[in-house]
């Protein structure tokens, strides 16, 4: 038995690694990368200033949902992308289509009524009022 090999970078110890250097994509070829959701949260004393970053969405595809003290935030996403040679001949076409959702529970309920959803330059903006809360009361002992 001997520990010898012969190597030939072009087909590597296996199949499946071959396989992957044969089908890795090339410098050209770049994914469409993977929506994410950027959240800050800013705190007043009457209301809650959320800012979401979700670009490249159109404001019809995005829903917020708020039940007492928690935010929902869903956006449906919609990309394609297209290369064609100098003749104009399509050489690739790739598509992407998927959803990105974001769930955040706040310290104090907020009052849906009065919430407020803008939607420009790819941030999306909700002003959360904060739910009146019922002043304490003095019970008389009696």
């Amino acid at each position: 038995m001997t520990n010898l090999r012969l190597f030939d970078p072009a087909f590597g110890d296996n199949l499946e690694s071959t396989m992957r250097r044969f089908f890795s994509p090339t410098a050209w070829e770049q994914e469409l990368p993977a929506l994410k959701m950027r959240v800050d949260v800013t705190e007043r004393d009457n209301a809650y200033e959320v800012k979401a970053d979700i670009p490249g969405v159109k404001k019809e595809d995005i829903n917020v949902r708020i039940d007492g003290n928690v935010v929902q935030i869903d956006a449906e996403v919609k990309r394609e992308s297209e290369s064609k040679d100098k003749a104009g001949k399509v050489l690739r076409s790739e598509r992407y289509a998927g959803t990105v959702s974001r769930t955040f529970s706040l310290a104090d309920d907020v009052d849906e009524g009065k919430a407020e959803a803008k939607y420009a330059d790819g941030v999306l903006t909700l002003q959360l009022p904060k739910k009146a809360t019922a002043a304490a009361r003095k019970v008389t002992v009696q």
